[in-house]
């Protein structure tokens, strides 16, 4: 899990700057005057995904072969090595695939040049996807992307470590205040309470608990600098300087399901990803999921997702959104979620799911109150500065950490 981010983290700049060089350079992904001639014959689709294994991978290719061989097209499935590198590649060079899997981390850079066909409004029912997802794939006020699936954050408990505490299910946290007081009868007790990871992609949900987020919603201006900010981020500075919360590093740990799957805390904050995570390396240990503790201003928790992604050269367009139609039916979602345990991006197949995976419960719920990634172009090293201050945030001041993050977004939005 850690591996994968910081191998993404590392090539990240570098297709983005091949890709938005490009587009500098006039190779024309939003220069309409060289509209890619359509063809209206059987297609011959391309399509890159960044597989999460074998099931994933084989699920996709399944599906695909089912779409291809119902609709006289012809669909191959590739997944790659490094999807960021590989496709920033490609996009860059003029030779995209014409379906590929965006993350939402990148989604912003990929609309900014022209890089992506518009094509949400194409696909039926798109008001069913959660509201967060759609705002996360609209640009320029354009719903670009279906999105493919989703996952959030809660908290997960050590149910042995729990009960080795003292602990009963009345001290499960649901506010910030008990968490803090639920996290200092485990210290008592000699034990780490939580194991919290040291990104955005973790302590962001606290921001957005305090009614505050990085980003104003359309992706234009930098927010962070905030009352509500600072507060939040005083309060997890707090977490951590008396010994309530640490960092995986400091639990000899890569990633905080790794330090949870060792015991050494009891609670930890980890996305849905953490269940296949944990049986592949930690099959023995009990644990319960529950939202995460809501803040002063209420519930919020974070989303990562991906869309699929339709290449503004290719020139089968109508042939890949109807691919990307049948790839998002509730029925394959659901068929995706039980071969590779994502949670589909549909609210109308919620009640499948849950009674599916009832212990997931928690994980789409937050899809209510959830905040996607950055929505913002060029942001790479506005994000690793702001990473390398949370990272210090035992002994950093959380108002200068915000206000740089202003100055440098500020900065990369050219203004």
């Amino acid at each position: 899990m850690a591996s994968r981010t910081l191998t993404r983290a590392a090539v990240a700049g570098l297709a983005a700057v091949a890709l938005l060089g490009s587009a500098a350079c006039g190779s024309g992904f939003d220069d309409n005057s060289g509209e890619t001639a359509q063809s209206n014959g059987p297609a011959n689709l391309q399509i890159l995904i960044g597989s999460s294994g074998d099931a994933e991978t084989k699920a996709v290719q399944d599906a695909a072969a089912k779409w291809a061989s119902g609709s006289g097209n012809t669909a191959t499935v590739t997944p790659a090595q490094d999807l960021t590198q590989q496709l920033g590649q490609a996009l860059a060079g003029g030779t995209p695939p014409d379906v590929f899997y965006v993350d939402a981390s990148r989604f912003a850079d990929y609309a900014s040049v022209g890089a992506l066909e518009p094509y949400g409004d194409k696909i039926s029912n798109n008001g069913d996807f959660y509201e967060s997802l759609r705002t996360t794939f609209t640009y320029n006020g354009k719903l670009y992307c279906a999105p493919k699936d989703f996952s959030t954050l809660a908290l997960q408990i050590n149910t042995d470590l729990w009960a080795k505490a003292g602990l009963t299910d009345a001290d499960i946290p649901t506010t910030w205040d008990q968490l803090t007081a639920t996290a200092q009868k485990i210290k008592a007790k000699g034990q780490v309470p939580l194991a919290l990871g040291d990104t955005r992609d973790r302590i962001g949900a606290f921001l957005v608990q305090n009614g505050g987020w990085l980003m104003s919603e359309d992706g234009t201006r930098p927010t962070a600098d905030t009352p509500e900010n600072v507060a939040a981020l005083q309060y997890v500075k707090d977490l951590l300087t008396k010994g309530l919360a640490q960092y995986p590093k400091q639990l000899d740990a890569g990633w905080s399901g790794e330090a949870f799957g060792k015991g050494k805390a009891v609670m930890t904050i980890e996305g849905n990803w953490i269940k296949g995570a944990l049986q592949n390396d930690f099959p023995n240990v009990k644990y319960k999921v529950v939202p995460l503790p809501a803040g002063p201003k209420g519930q919020g928790t974070l989303s990562f997702t991906q869309c699929w992604g339709i290449a503004a050269k290719s020139k089968y367009k109508e042939q890949a959104i109807k691919f990307v139609e049948a790839m998002t039916s509730g029925e394959q979602q659901m068929a995706f979620a039980k071969a590779f345990g994502v949670m589909p991006s549909r609210e109308s197949v919620r009640e499948q799911y849950t009674s599916a995976f009832p212990n997931d419960k928690p994980f789409i719920d937050g899809a209510a109150f959830a905040q996607g990634p950055v929505n913002a172009p060029k942001m790479d090293s506005v994000l690793r500065d702001l990473e390398a201050g949370l990272q210090g945030l035992a002994t950093g001041d959380p108002k200068t950490i915000l206000a740089n993050f202003d100055k440098n977004a500020t900065a990369a939005l050219g203004g």
